[in-house]
């Protein structure tokens, strides 16, 4: 079996993710590996792509190896999926499977947004292995990465593969209209950020219809007009400083244009089940407040042309950004179906929000998230300094070990209902006690 391994960290060589390759060539010496750094590579592979499509020619199967960055792939190596779909190569016949290292941080997001650019590619698609960066470290993610490899190569030997996602119809938008404007000045900062490019005439016509009904003042950046000189390289050099390596400004541009905005619209057109590589880049690039939940509280909402609908995994991220933001997400907006009313509905539920301070609590999807990155940034604290310095002052180190009154608590209810004999004569007592609060909250409160 021919290997070609999609290394998608910008890294190269230097990939901790890639080492779990290295690691199961020695043990798989029968196994043909070549590995294409794409990640690290991708400017060059942008202007000549034919290399690569050699390599995957060469190839049975297409194993993709990257870290985890923001809830899905590094830009890099979406930006290498795009050019491989544009180059019309036929896929048909090889099979796919994916590596990834991370802390866990919305790996299923990840995993899902490959799995679904190599069956849309043609790929037969087996599955993938999440493993924490230190895994390989241990026999026990040195068995499961021996373990993968051979149920990949049992998976080949059976033509065992996902079942393809059932064929869908075009999608036809449905035109937004832009009403005239009144002229009258309008309080308040919201900023949109987008990627618009003049042949998408309907999702300009969604920010415009935005734009003339917020009652907040708006104002339009679009990442395209912005120098990026890449993407993200995952150099840390930004952990203690929150300096990014790149001369190009961005950082100070992000803290000074977007993150002071009271509210942030994106808007974007669905390219290739994500926001696009230019959005991904933006994302990434962001990275330079590291761990940092910095425009918590503010309100988002989402101008999103094409079907989204069809697309459950962008769904999830778009949610999953929000909540572990503690941005309450105002709407999403499409042109699948009454894009007018959709937009109208936006601009009122975040002028809601903002006038009121409307702030739900988060759902499992930001603090599942933040518990992870609460226990990364205190065990990293010496390297992230910036992560650790807010994450004190906001109290988001929320141990519970630290709880010892409820915990102590819990021990004695639990001696009580180990004890057969108490426990029969509790009745309804227990429950009695745990709403005791609540009364005593809605008696003081009664009107």
């Amino acid at each position: 079996m021919k290997i070609l391994v999609i290394n998608g960290s910008p890294k190269g060589e230097y990939s901790i993710t890639l080492q779990t390759v290295r690691y199961l060539e020695q043990q798989f010496p029968q196994v043909s590996f070549e590995v294409l750094h794409a990640g690290q590579k991708i400017k060059t592979l942008e202007q000549d792509f034919s290399s690569a499509v050699e390599a995957v020619k060469q190839s049975d199967f297409l194993l993709f190896s990257y870290p985890v960055y923001t809830f899905l792939a590094p830009s890099q190596l979406h930006r290498f999926l795009e050019l491989l779909k544009n180059s019309g190569l036929s896929l048909a016949g090889k099979y796919a499977a994916q590596l990834t290292t991370s802390k866990h941080f919305y790996d299923i997001t990840a995993h899902r947004y490959v799995q679904d650019m190599c069956q849309e590619l043609g790929l037969k698609y087996i599955g993938g292995l999440s493993a924490d960066m230190d895994d390989l470290l241990t026999e026990k993610g040195q068995k499961q990465a021996r373990d993968f490899l051979q149920f990949l190569q049992w998976s080949v030997e059976k033509d065992s593969y996902l079942p393809f996602p059932q064929p869908q119809p075009a999608f036809t938008p449905v035109p937004a209209t832009v009403p005239e404007a009144d002229g009258a000045q309008k309080p308040g900062d919201v900023v949109i950020v987008t990627d618009v490019t003049p042949e998408e005439g309907n999702l300009q016509a969604m920010i415009a219809r935005f734009q003339t009904n917020c009652p907040y003042n708006t104002r339009v950046v679009n990442i395209w007009e912005y120098p990026l000189q890449g993407g993200c390289l995952g150099c840390f050099r930004c952990a203690v400083s929150g300096k990014c390596i790149y001369t190009d400004g961005f950082d100070e541009f992000l803290r000074r244009e977007i993150q002071t905005a009271q509210a942030t619209v994106y808007a974007f057109t669905i390219k290739d089940h994500s926001m696009g590589p230019r959005f991904k880049m933006y994302d990434d690039r962001q990275f330079c407040n590291g761990h940092r939940t910095v425009t918590m509280g503010a309100p988002v909402g989402y101008l999103v042309s094409g079907p989204l609908s069809r697309e459950e995994n962008l769904r999830n991220v778009i949610e999953a950004r929000a909540s572990v933001g503690g941005n309450f997400l105002a709407g999403v907006a499409t042109d699948e179906q009454e894009p007018d009313r959709q937009i109208d509905l936006l601009c009122q539920k975040l002028a809601y929000a903002l006038e009121q301070g409307y702030q739900p609590p988060q759902t499992f999807w930001g603090v599942g998230g933040m518990k992870v990155f609460r226990d990364l940034i205190w065990l990293m604290q010496g390297m992230m300094r910036a992560d650790h310095k807010f994450y004190k002052a906001h109290g988001q180190y929320d141990f519970p070990q630290k709880q010892w009154p409820t915990m102590l608590k819990m021990y004695a209810v639990g001696a009580l209902l180990a004890n057969p004999k108490v426990l029969a004569k509790m009745g309804n007592k227990m429950n009695e006690g745990m709403l005791m609060p609540y009364k005593k909250l809605l008696d003081s409160t009664k009107k």
